[in-house]
């Protein structure tokens, strides 16, 4: 395909599978649930947090982390005191029970005095995703806790391609015009996102000649965005639905 055949294809399949039929099988469909901001940005997080191996299996422990904050996520965090105990029998893959009560408490401590989205801004450097993402998870990290559970927290310093923060910040910002993402966040602009990068999205992107790198790290996402870029520099990342659509329903 041409340069703009390929633009017209990927627009293609961007606007077939942003649909609301997509949130049957995402965990994008928890945070759905609510209406307050607190409660869709603080449920979207821990949900992105878990965002790894089979839906199935990502679908059934977000259930029980709506069980354990009682269905209202920014009251259970407003009141949260540690307690090991009540969270004991929660696990998913790696992330156990002292990985969640010290995301639980960390997030008692941003919105002590702010709030998650304050925690992505960053003065010195605005308009930089990468940036931002370290800026917020340095402060998420000042909070006491176990050297394991930080690795719950990609760090784009280190080249991590970051995939689930940059899924939440998709799910945060992009506008819900076709009732998929929420838009409820406004100091960052849809133009400075990347996609959330893995095995399977870098794959087609490799396919269509994309992406040339073969690390899914941060250098394949920058190199991958300049692409995109090219394509729609105001919503970049809504080629997230194309490249995963053709990944995940049609197998391509």
């Amino acid at each position: 395909m041409t340069k703009l055949e390929l633009k017209e294809f990927l627009d293609y399949k961007a606007e077939q599978y942003e649909k609301p039929v997509f949130l049957e099988s995402d965990p994008i469909q928890i945070p759905h649930r609510f209406s307050r901001k607190e409660d869709i940005e603080i449920s979207g997080f821990l949900m992105a947090t878990i965002a790894w191996g089979n839906r199935v299996s990502i679908l059934k422990s977000g259930e029980k982390l709506l069980e354990i904050m009682e269905h209202s996520p920014f009251d259970f965090i407003k009141n949260y005191k540690q307690s090991p105990d009540m969270l004991h029998p929660f696990v998913h893959r790696t992330f156990n029970a002292g990985d969640l009560d010290f995301f639980f408490r960390s997030l008692h401590e941003i919105y002590k005095s702010g709030n998650l989205e304050a925690c992505f801004v960053d003065p010195q450097n605005s308009g930089n995703v990468k940036n931002r993402i370290i800026h917020f998870r340095n402060i998420f990290l000042t909070t006491d806790h176990e050297i394991r559970s930080a690795k719950h927290l990609s760090d784009p310093a280190r080249n991590s391609a970051a995939k689930r923060l940059n899924m939440y910040l998709r799910w945060m910002i992009r506008p819900n015009t076709k009732g998929v993402d929420f838009g409820i966040w406004k100091t960052i602009k849809p133009s400075e996102l990347n996609i959330p990068l893995d095995v399977h999205t870098s794959k087609y992107a490799r396919q269509l000649g994309l992406l040339t790198r073969k690390q899914d790290d941060w250098k394949a996402l920058d190199e991958l965005m300049v692409n995109l870029r090219e394509f729609d520099p105001e919503d970049p990342v809504k080629y997230d639905f194309a490249l995963f659509g053709l990944g995940a329903f049609e197998k391509f």
